[in-house]
């Protein structure tokens, strides 16, 4: 029988999670207002890139090169 290995900060990980769920019940938009005032409030610098919101999309030649890759592993 495979003995199931606990580990302490992943179910820590998880209890806050939980918690905090309950606490907003479930309102990821509650949740993540909160966590954006208290990240405001604690005054420490966080990091932002230069170009926000650019979505970053493979050349056509990346592309071809990943998906030729793809395809000769399945042939």
């Amino acid at each position: 029988m495979i003995e199931k290995v606990t580990d302490s900060v992943i179910e820590e990980i998880h209890w806050t999670r939980e918690e905090i769920s309950k606490r907003f019940d479930g309102n990821i938009a509650a949740i993540a207002e909160d966590a954006a005032r208290r990240q405001a409030m604690s005054n420490r610098p966080v990091w932002k890139p230069k170009t926000p919101g650019e979505r970053l999309q493979p050349t056509d030649q990346s592309a071809a090169r990943h998906t030729s890759g793809i395809l000769a592993e399945r042939l």
